[in-house]
């Protein structure tokens, strides 16, 4: 297993992280599976075997199911609780009530205790919004993240399907008021869906802040498992609520991921992770997977290794159109250019 830094912080974490979307498979999340806890703690002692140390959870997922079961998996498996790194999230409603939502410091700091109490521990490492709150102003929410930091119950901060300049107005306020910083960022990122290159890579690089990948493999489709002319095979992919991926474009890279799999002796999943590692703003690949076969395939993307022909040609098929204001930035600052690229 590989390592990296979590941002601009001193954390190790795993370039592979395990995901828990589908623990408990309870209300809105049961299209993702149902895992129970006998296979949740075989799946976190497969990884831990692997040498992964990070794993990524939120408050919501089954409805607190999942941060429930991961608890009952680290005391069922004698785990040390200081060698794994947890994250989870806050921000979704987890409840009827009108404060059952949002990031006010009153949801914060009830959902912290709530998570800190299912997860069986007395710290959370990395503490995520799951996106912003449009309701709440971000110097209330920042306070609050900044006083559980403090308290001790919240080692690091994150944000979560932020849009660039959101992300950025919380930078500056925390740099400005001497406040705790985002450590990273977790949002989709994949071969198919590159649209974070537009604006916010270039902030993650530039502010120092972590990417964590949320489905790598927009939800099976970069398996290679799903036909262009619309006769899918059985899959979670049917039932997604929202297609964060371009599937055209999928498909022209699974064109060109099918032969080079068979060439290079990996599966197509494989070299679609492999590819994310690759990428130097990609911190952490978050990987889940419903039957141990995928996980244990998935563990493997670690050991793919691409040529520089390879790489460009992966690079070309899924490349971004260019748009504005790119297309006139990159012209007009030519007389300025020092070398110096953001998305290399």
């Amino acid at each position: 297993m590989n390592y990296k830094i979590l941002g601009n912080t001193g954390l190790k974490v795993s370039t592979l992280c395990l995901g828990t979307m589908n623990y408990g498979g309870k209300g809105f999340f049961n299209y993702m599976g149902d895992l129970g806890q006998q296979e949740v703690d075989e799946q976190i002692k497969t990884v831990i075997n692997a040498g992964v140390n990070f794993i990524d959870t939120a408050n919501i997922y089954s409805e607190g199911l999942s941060e429930l079961m991961i608890g009952k998996a680290i005391k069922n498996l004698s785990i040390k609780r200081d060698d794994f790194v947890i994250a989870t999230k806050v921000r979704g409603s987890m409840g009827i009530g009108e404060n059952d939502r949002g990031l006010s410091r009153k949801h914060i700091i009830q959902q912290v205790d709530e998570s800190l109490k299912r997860l069986n521990t007395d710290y959370i490492d990395l503490y995520q919004l799951h996106t912003s709150d449009p309701l709440t102003p971000i110097e209330e929410t920042l306070r609050a993240l900044d006083d559980l930091v403090r308290s001790g119950k919240v080692r690091y901060i994150g944000a979560s399907n932020f849009m660039a300049w959101h992300l950025m107005k919380a930078l500056g306020h925390s740099t400005h008021n001497n406040l705790e910083k985002f450590a990273s960022l977790q949002a989709n990122y994949s071969l198919d869906n590159r649209d974070l290159e537009r604006e916010m890579i270039p902030l993650l690089q530039d502010q120092k802040v972590g990417l964590l990948v949320w489905s790598p493999l927009s939800g099976g489709l970069l398996t290679g498992k799903y036909k262009r002319d619309g006769i899918n095979e059985k899959g979670r992919l049917n039932d997604f609520p929202f297609e964060p991926f371009h599937k055209e474009r999928a498909f022209d890279v699974i064109d060109v991921l099918i032969p080079m799999a068979k060439q290079k002796g990996f599966t197509v999943a494989q070299l679609a992770l492999g590819w994310l590692l690759q990428q130097p703003v990609v911190t952490s690949s978050i990987i889940g997977a419903t039957k141990m076969s995928q996980l244990q395939d998935n563990l493997k993307a670690i050991t793919v290794e691409f040529t520089t022909d390879e790489l460009n040609m992966l690079d070309e098929v899924s490349a971004l159109p260019i748009e504005y204001p790119k297309n006139v930035v990159e012209v007009m600052t030519a007389d300025r250019s020092n070398g110096r690229d953001f998305l290399s």
